[in-house]
């Protein structure tokens, strides 16, 4: 075989990668807005179209990992990866503001190394649910979300593997962050509203 014929060969495998690689891109491209929207749908309370947007997500998860099963390089590269985090993150939100049990990366069809990662991501969005509770004034529903918050991240920390494995040090190193943040203003809170209360009972012995 000459050099022309070799490069022919090569140029017929790498148009057909091309041509899945776009593909792949298209797909992920959808995942992460269909997730973003389902996020954003819980945080406002509309768990009916959360769910919708999730199940056309499952949909196109599944046809994504069939469609790469004779790419696995491309099936693990980094856009692949960001996408099926986000389909995590939308999914853990859901079941525990519905206070379903979480499912496995197995059930919901995911690398293991993706599904940790989207976990940490997970820790933001509660952030966020926190937040609007704070606002809301509900002081006790708050603290059971960071008390839960808490417990994933002394989960999330024992996961030490090296990050041409998995890397989880980044979305550690925040999710600490992120849960300083919030003690903080869960502490600022609680301050507030013992003052509020002083108040109200020296304005009643005045």
């Amino acid at each position: 075989m000459n050099i022309s014929e070799v490069i022919r060969e090569i140029r017929e495998v790498l148009d057909r990668k091309d041509e899945v690689r776009e593909k792949t891109l298209k797909l992920t491209r959808e995942i992460v807005r269909l997730s973003g929207d389902s996020i954003k749908a819980l945080h406002r309370g509309e768990f009916k179209i959360a769910e919708e947007r999730l199940k056309r997500v499952e949909k196109l998860v599944n046809e994504l990992r069939e469609m790469l099963k004779e790419h696995r390089d491309l099936y693990f590269t980094g856009y692949v990866q960001n996408a099926h985090q986000e389909y995590v993150e939308a999914t853990l939100l859901y079941n525990y503001l519905l206070g379903k049990n979480f499912p496995t990366p197995k059930e919901i069809k995911v690398p293991e190394a993706d599904y940790a990662l989207g976990i940490g991501d997970f820790i933001g969005e509660l952030r966020r649910y926190f937040l609007t509770l704070l606002l809301k004034g509900d002081l006790e529903r708050a603290q059971e979300v960071y008390d839960f918050m808490e417990k994933i991240y002394n989960e999330l920390v024992t996961l030490e593997y090296p990050k041409g494995l998995v890397n989880i040090r980044q979305k550690q190193d925040q999710a600490r962050y992120i849960l300083e943040k919030t003690l903080e203003d869960l502490a600022r809170a609680k301050i507030n509203k013992a003052l509020e209360k002083k108040l109200e009972e020296w304005r009643n012995e005045s």
